[in-house]
């Protein structure tokens, strides 16, 4: 192969991954629009059927679909590329679209994680193209922004789904992988009170009013963790958090005394603490005359991602890889459980959640050919071993 052909080669590639992560982005798959989630299937799936010898099936749980393609014949393939594709709601309804400047695709939904999807679809045409009945499958869920449950986690506890690994490109960074991530405690905090007139507030007892310094004494309590220097997410952030995220009462007036308030909490946490030890710290902390309710937890997860894709990262990036701790979580997780170790690595991304959330074409490239290399060497590996 000539200079000119693999360049060639290059900025197709290139042109492929942008046109199909833009084509994505323009259907908005968020929790609200179930209808649009079904439309980003019906997407992928034009892509992949004419891939010769691979099986797609689709699955439900509660509203939430998933698509997993394996080799024909096989249930249980070596590498499993992983990913999602709903995106978070943003309130401005007609903000799910994209634009290239400067070599990024911005938009909703580019880095988190449409643009993955775009090189894990181009990595099963070519991989299962040029070599029929390749040990390597995807899943594609709907549900990852809302925890997994009916994603991930029912493709393994309820079909039966299982790899040898599998690639999650959904943390870390393009020469950072993940080593491990923070467990999860979503949780919901209510507080009951007596309504009353607004206009004769010693008439009630306002459930907001209790409620606020019961929310202040747990930042306080949490702030404890913090260290003293500025944090550096790579080096100094593994430690317990704890954000309020919503604060709500059933009022629908002004003047009126509320009976009920609730906040939303998520909290993160590395070892040695776990689920339990976090409610109970919590329930402590704000004593138990309120009702503490679980919304969805996770422990602390090692996911032990396999030495060789750190070597071919270094190799295709030419830059050191590190193994890093996160602080969010992922569908790695899921995997675990089940003894099943997780590459977890993307390419470079930014702004995630926010309008303006970027990815770098250039990037998408080098991670597809870090997938593609490491596959083709992963199962080159294991197809020696078993001749031996």
């Amino acid at each position: 192969m000539d200079g000119n052909q693999t360049v060639t080669e290059h900025e197709h590639l290139k042109a492929r991954l942008t046109s199909l992560t833009r084509d994505l982005m323009l259907i908005p798959s968020t929790e609200s629009r179930p209808m649009e989630r079904q439309r980003s299937f019906e997407f992928l799936r034009h892509h992949l059927d004419e891939t010769p010898r691979l099986r797609i099936e689709m699955f439900e749980r509660n509203g939430h679909q998933s698509l997993v393609a394996r080799p024909e014949g096989c249930d249980a393939p070596e590498v499993l590329l992983c990913g999602h594709v709903d995106v978070i709601e943003h309130s401005e309804q007609d903000c799910y679209h994209s634009r290239v400047v400067d070599g990024r695709i911005y938009g909703p939904g580019s880095g988190d994680m449409k643009g993955q999807i775009a090189i894990m679809i181009e990595l099963m045409r070519s991989l299962h193209r040029n070599n029929r009945g390749i040990s390597v499958g995807l899943a594609i869920t709907s549900d990852e922004e809302r925890g997994g449950a009916d994603g991930v986690q029912f493709l393994l506890d309820n079909v039966g789904l299982r790899c040898g690994i599998a690639i999650i490109p959904d943390g870390g960074s393009l020469a950072d992988i993940t080593l491990a991530e923070k467990g999860v405690v979503h949780a919901k905090l209510t507080q009951r009170g007596q309504e009353a007139h607004g206009a004769r507030p010693w008439l009630g007892e306002n459930a907001i009013e209790r409620l606020l310094p019961r929310l202040i004494r747990l930042m306080n309590h949490f702030d404890q963790y913090w260290p003293d220097e500025p944090i550096q997410e790579q080096t100094n952030h593994w430690f317990p958090t704890c954000s309020i995220t919503m604060i709500e009462s059933e009022n629908s007036t002004v003047n009126r005394i509320p009976s009920r308030a609730s906040a939303v909490m998520d909290v993160r946490f590395p070892p040695p603490h776990r689920v339990e030890s976090i409610l109970k710290e919590i329930t402590r902390v704000v004593s138990d005359d309120c009702v503490l309710e679980s919304l969805m937890t996770a422990e602390p997860t090692d996911l032990s991602p396999d030495p060789l894709f750190s070597q071919v990262t270094g190799e295709e990036t030419g830059q050191q890889v590190k193994m890093v701790r996160a602080s969010g979580g992922s569908d790695g997780r899921f995997f675990r459980k089940h003894g099943i170790p997780v590459n977890l690595s993307r390419p470079l991304v930014g702004n995630l959640h926010a309008i303006d959330e970027w990815i770098d074409i250039a990037s998408m490239v080098t991670y597809y050919h870090i997938c593609h290399r490491y596959i083709e060497r992963r199962l080159h590996s294991k197809a020696t071993l078993n001749a031996k």
